[in-house]
């Protein structure tokens, strides 16, 4: 004796999971990670899906895991490279005279743009008193730092050479400087 029954096997396509993009930032920035492709999705890392976070210098593959209506899953994964921030120098503090020039240069990164309307390397006389210059080094990646310089300028003295004398030949004269 024989009999027959049929099974009916649906099966369900994986979903296709986007991680997204690959990308370049520079430390402290924030990259936000969404998934794509399927319902729900999982990453790895810690990373919530769609949230802004700070990753760490250098370069890391971040895995997602989605997983569609039919319960099916699927990964992907996205590499994200963090350069780090170039170590920008604005020079020593310096201390100078009145009518005296000053020329400022960054160091540590490939262009310097400074404030208060400075040039790099260019010279310039500063302004009595006490200034702070604030120096933007950006490297070859794009990333920024920042440095900042003292520069004191001093007075000059007000010197006297005293009041105007008028004398003889022969007689002798005292003359005394004062104010500095």
């Amino acid at each position: 004796c024989e009999s027959t029954d049929e099974v009916e096997i649906l099966v369900n396509s994986l979903p296709e999971v986007n991680a997204g993009a690959a990308q370049t930032l520079c430390a402290g920035e924030t990259v936000s990670l969404s998934g794509s492709g399927a319902t729900s999705y999982v990453w790895d890392n810690g990373v919530i899906d769609g949230a802004s976070f700070s990753p760490s210098p250098g370069t890391t593959i971040y895995t997602v895991t989605g997983t569609d209506g039919n319960g099916c899953e699927s990964t992907d994964e996205v590499e994200i490279i963090v350069n780090s921030l170039p170590e920008v120098n604005a020079g020593a503090d310096q201390t100078i005279c009145a009518g005296e020039t000053v020329s400022l240069s960054g160091s540590g990164a490939t262009s310097y743009v400074w404030d208060n309307g400075v040039i790099d390397g260019a010279s310039f006389s500063p302004s009595p008193g006490t200034t702070i210059y604030t120096v933007t080094g950006t490297d070859d990646n794009g990333c920024e730092s920042t440095d900042e310089v003292e520069i004191i300028v001093n007075s000059l003295p007000e010197v006297n050479a005293g009041a105007d004398q008028t004398i003889c030949a022969g007689e002798t004269v005292s003359l005394s400087g004062s104010g500095a």
